[in-house]
């Protein structure tokens, strides 16, 4: 019965695919980051360019 509720939702999925892999992987480094960090950044600038470095292999090797 529950299911009859979202069978528009999920036959539309089969029209049009969208995943949001990409920004859940992300979410999932920024929590890590955060983890890491237990104590936090002193400087919240800092971790902004952390944040904007995600795709930098070299930065965030460990994260995720």
């Amino acid at each position: 019965m529950r299911l009859l509720a979202y069978k528009r939702g999920i036959l539309a999925w089969y029209d049009c695919y969208i995943s949001t892999g990409k920004v859940e992987g992300i979410n999932n480094k920024i929590k890590v980051m955060k983890r890491n960090v237990y104590g936090g950044f002193r400087d919240e600038e800092y971790f902004k360019l952390r944040l904007y470095a995600l795709h930098d292999c070299r930065i965030t090797r460990n994260v995720g």
